[in-house]
């Protein structure tokens, strides 16, 4: 499984007009964090986790001349708002674009979208085939996945287990029972978006200590903020099997 990390920010990680912190103004790429996103190439099938505002760059940048499905996270609006440029897979395609997510997220997408669900849909709008998926296993085109819930504050987020590999993002808890699913991950990522508290994602210190009690070969972090500081400074900071993502890595799991 080749593995590309679209985006490894968040809204508060991507570069801002006018802003003079280390971050905004390094020089290095690696601190350039567009949204977060993962795109999986997998027994020839060519997967997206998650269209945030950056999707159509994100995917132009890396040069994704295919996609076979999209699979949501969760509806908040940095996870979602990219999905409309799934119009332009349409049309090189030539088919609708297959959608994977949880019934409280296609209701969310049926209100920020509506003029995709439209009964009488306007020309050259996104053509989508809406699948609807729970806690159970599914599968993405023959591809299996198992989803993981996690809490960002009070909302339900799911993450995904594909094969040795573990997507996790936008969590500040997660229960036992769900961590049992996560165990013997060859790769894991996993947010930390910054090393202060914060309310509804975990902090650098949370994640490494949820990484040393699930005990994965290899973690990548992501959903980072400005506040997480630059990524070279953070590296002599982690354990050797823990990295920064940043936009643009490829791995093999």
């Amino acid at each position: 499984m080749k593995v590309t990390f679209l985006g490894t920010g968040t809204s508060q990680g991507v570069p801002v007009i006018g802003c003079t912190c280390e971050v905004c103004t390094s020089v290095d790429f690696r601190d350039k964090r567009l949204r977060a996103s993962v795109h999986l190439e997998v027994e020839g099938k060519s997967i997206i986790i998650d269209s945030g505002p950056d999707f159509r760059q994100q995917v132009l940048t890396n040069r994704i001349r295919s996609l076979d499905a999209l699979v949501f996270t969760h509806e908040h609006k940095d996870h979602t708002a990219g999905m409309d440029d799934v119009r332009s897979f349409n049309f090189l395609q030539r088919r609708s674009m297959p959608v994977y997510a949880h019934a409280r997220v296609i209701e969310s997408l049926k209100r920020e979208f509506a003029y995709v669900f439209a009964e009488k849909k306007y020309p050259g709008v996104p053509q989508i085939d809406i699948h609807e998926i729970s806690l159970e296993p599914f599968s993405v085109l023959g591809i299996p996945f198992q989803p993981i819930e996690v809490m960002h504050y009070k909302l339900p987020v799911l993450g995904f287990r594909v094969y040795d590999f573990t997507y996790v993002t936008d969590a500040k808890t997660i229960a036992d029972s769900e961590k049992e699913k996560i165990r013997g991950s060859k790769v894991l990522v996993l947010d930390a978006l910054q090393k202060q508290s914060h309310l509804s994602h975990l902090t650098l210190e949370e994640a490494l200590e949820l990484i040393k009690e699930l005990q994965p070969e290899q973690t990548y972090l992501i959903h980072m903020s400005h506040r997480m500081g630059l990524h070279r400074e953070i590296l002599k900071e982690l354990p050797a099997n823990v990295s920064l993502a940043y936009d643009g890595l490829t791995i093999t799991v």
